[in-house]
């Protein structure tokens, strides 16, 4: 089983974080534009149980991810399945369709720019991403893909990262739940 092993912060200088992955020899990418379209399960409260299920589209690429609920207190560990839809406007609208068919209904769109850079950290490699959220501000987010087995490993290279980075604000709420609760 595959989880995510994930931290957010809350960014007061995007530029400082630059500087210090580009001092790492990992430099962030472009920006790109992600729309992530959030449902709510019809039989269930994804608030209380700590689940999400979206529609992210980047480009004209496609998925469909549903994350469980957090298994820690201090990150955002979670198990998290993530499949490609059809690709185009018209996959993710079908898609979307498709879940309203069977009773889930659209929440909203967290809208972001994200430049992401891949870091090599304590024998692993790990995405870090600088977001820039419509509505919500700036965010870095540490990832990294663990399965069970590495899961304390996995927390342990997150913080050690976090500190050389130099975050410190952490946010344990997701960008939609930010959104909802303006």
């Amino acid at each position: 089983m595959n989880y995510e092993v994930e931290q957010k912060f809350r960014l007061a200088d995007a530029a400082a974080l630059e500087g210090r992955l580009a001092t790492m020899n990992a430099p962030l990418g472009p920006a790109v534009a992600q729309v992530d379209r959030y449902f709510a399960h019809p039989g269930r409260d994804f608030a209380a149980t700590d689940e999400a299920l979206r529609i992210r589209s980047v480009g004209e690429m496609n998925w469909v991810t549903y994350k469980g609920p957090k298994i820690d207190a201090a990150t955002k560990t979670r198990r998290e399945l993530e499949l490609p839809i059809e690709a185009g406007k018209t996959g993710a609208e079908r898609f979307g369709e498709l879940l309203e068919a069977l009773g889930f209904r659209p929440v909203t769109a967290v809208r972001k720019q994200r430049r992401k850079a891949i870091v090599r950290w304590h024998d692993r490699e790990c995405e870090v991403v600088l977001d820039d959220v419509e509505g919500v501000g700036q965010f870095c987010e540490i990832e990294f893909s663990a399965d069970e087995s590495e899961l304390a490993t996995a927390r342990q290279a997150l913080a050690t990262l976090a500190r050389e980075l130099a975050l410190s604000e952490v946010e344990r709420r997701s960008y939609l739940e930010m959104l909802l609760g303006r």
